[in-house]
């Protein structure tokens, strides 16, 4: 759900879930996040920067594990457009994370070790505005709208720029996690350096 309750009508258009249990720097993670929504011209309800976070909460156990729930909700208008709004919900759960001291490359390091997990939902919000609702003759035309005029102009043409993006931003989280992936060709660099060590890249 975005941070702000939506005045209009919320279409899921993509939902799915990555998950890291290996050694990485959360830190450097949340910032390479960061980033990339802030090139992507994701940006916050309130405030129209990049303070994308709503809610953040940590405890620490006895033996010193670490469990976290991070919430971003950033949003975005496409250009020249004032019917359709993009949502993009973060949903972090990190447990059992703790500071391990590894060698890599030769370099005693600490880091970070636990596991990850988040969701990505993103939804398109239709008149985002009010203003066709709330207007005395648009509003009955309001369900039309989206549904049959204009459709494959617009309707279709939002809902495929929103999913393409969600799907690349899933992208990056696995290429930034180092997760095993089966590709017929070589991945070009991220501009975000990787700061994830997963078991079965410690060999090479």
């Amino acid at each position: 759900m975005p941070a702000k309750k939506p005045k209009g009508k919320l279409v899921k258009v993509a939902r799915y879930r990555v998950k890291f249990n290996d050694v990485f720097d959360m830190k450097a993670f949340y910032e390479s996040l960061h980033e990339w929504c802030k090139e992507y011209d994701w940006i916050d309800e309130e405030d129209g920067f990049d303070h994308y976070e709503t809610l953040y909460l940590d405890k620490t156990d006895m033996n010193g594990m670490k469990e976290m729930w991070i919430k971003w909700r950033p949003s975005k208008i496409p250009t020249a457009n004032s019917y359709y709004k993009y949502h993009l919900d973060f949903d972090y759960h990190v447990v059992g994370m703790s500071k391990k001291e590894i060698i890599h490359q030769g370099h005693k390091k600490k880091i970070d070790k636990g596991e990850v997990e988040i969701y990505i939902t993103a939804q398109m919000e239709l008149d985002y505005t009010g203003t066709w609702s709330s207007h005395p003759i648009l509003k009955y035309f309001n369900k039309l709208f989206p549904e049959r005029i204009f459709r494959k102009e617009l309707f279709e043409q939002h809902k495929k720029e929103l999913y393409r993006e969600a799907y690349a931003l899933q992208r990056f989280i696995k290429e930034w996690l180092k997760l095993k992936r089966y590709l017929p060709y070589e991945e070009a660099k991220s501009f975000f350096p990787s700061e994830a060590i997963p078991s079965h890249l410690k060999n090479e």
